[in-house]
C-alpha cells in the first residue's frame, strides 16, 4: 500500500496569516490551464487578499461593469493565473468582446461570462479571442448547452445549496471530459460533496479585509 507522501513546507514570519485556501480543496482533479494545473480560484478582486493567498489561481469577478483598470491592478499583482469578468448582465455585446480581448492582451488565463450572457456574444467572442471562455451557470435551467456549443469551453456552476446537484447532472450528462469549476461552499464538507459530485476546481472565497483586521486588532489589544 503506497504511503501518503510528507510535504516539507516553509513559511514565513511576516506572512504567516496569509489565507490558505481549505486542505479538502486538494482532494480534486485540477484543470490544466496552459500546463499549469489549477485546483483552486481565490473569488476576491482585492489585491491585499491576493497577494497574501495560496490559492492556485484568481477569479476576479465582481458586481459592477468591467473596467480594465480593475482587470490591469488584479494582473498585476495576483502571482498566479488570473480568469476575470467581462459581463453578461447589463455589459454585454461588443463591449464585452472588447474587454475580453483586451483582458487576452494584458494576460489574463481566460475570460468569466455571467449567466444572463447571450449565446450569440459568447460564438462571437469566441471567434476573436484565444484564452478560455469560463460560462457562468446559476440553475439547472441554464442553457449550458447552448453555452458550451457558443464555444464556451469551461462552466462554472454557482447555484448556493445546489450547487452540487448541478455540478452531477452536467457532469452525468458530458462524462468526465468537461472541465467544470464550482463554488465549494463554507465547509469541508460541502467543498467535497461538490468535488465528489463531479467539479474540477473549486472557488473559494476568502474572509473580508475587515474580518481578518478584526482579528489582528483583537490580538493587539489582548497584548497591551
Amino acid at each position: 500500500m503506497e504511503k501518503n507522501k510528507y510535504v516539507p513546507e516553509i513559511k514565513s514570519n511576516l506572512k504567516s496569516n496569509a489565507i490558505e485556501v481549505p486542505e479538502s480543496i486538494y482532494k480534486a482533479s485540477g484543470i490544466k490551464f496552459l500546463g499549469k494545473r489549477i485546483k483552486s480560484l481565490l473569488f476576491s478582486t482585492d489585491v491585499a487578499l491576493i497577494t497574501n493567498s495560496n490559492a492556485g489561481s484568481i477569479i476576479a469577478v465582481y458586481p459592477f461593469t468591467p473596467q480594465l483598470s480593475i482587470i490591469q491592478a488584479t494582473l498585476q499583482v495576483a502571482p498566479v493565473p488570473v480568469f476575470v469578468g467581462v459581463g453578461g448582465g447589463r455589459t454585454t455585446g461588443n463591449r464585452s468582446i472588447a474587454i475580453a480581448l483586451q483582458a487576452e492582451l494584458l494576460g489574463a488565463y481566460g475570460v468569466v461570462v455571467n449567466a444572463p450572457m447571450d449565446n450569440k456574444v459568447i460564438e462571437e467572442m469566441n471567434s476573436i479571442i484565444d484564452i478560455p471562455i469560463i460560462a457562468t451557470v446559476v440553475t439547472n435551467k441554464d442553457d449550458y448547452k447552448g453555452k458550451l456549443k457558443a464555444g464556451a469551453s469551461i462552466l462554472n456552476i454557482s447555484g448556493g445549496a445546489n450547487t452540487a446537484k448541478i455540478v452531477k447532472q452536467v457532469r452525468d450528462e458530458y462524462g468526465e471530459e468537461l472541465p467544470i469549476i464550482a463554488t465549494g461552499g463554507p465547509t469541508d464538507e460541502t467543498i467535497l460533496e461538490t468535488i465528489y459530485a463531479g467539479a474540477n476546481a473549486i472557488t473559494y472565497t476568502p474572509p473580508t479585509s475587515a474580518d481578518i483586521f478584526a482579528k489582528v486588532m483583537e490580538k493587539y489589544r489582548s497584548n497591551i
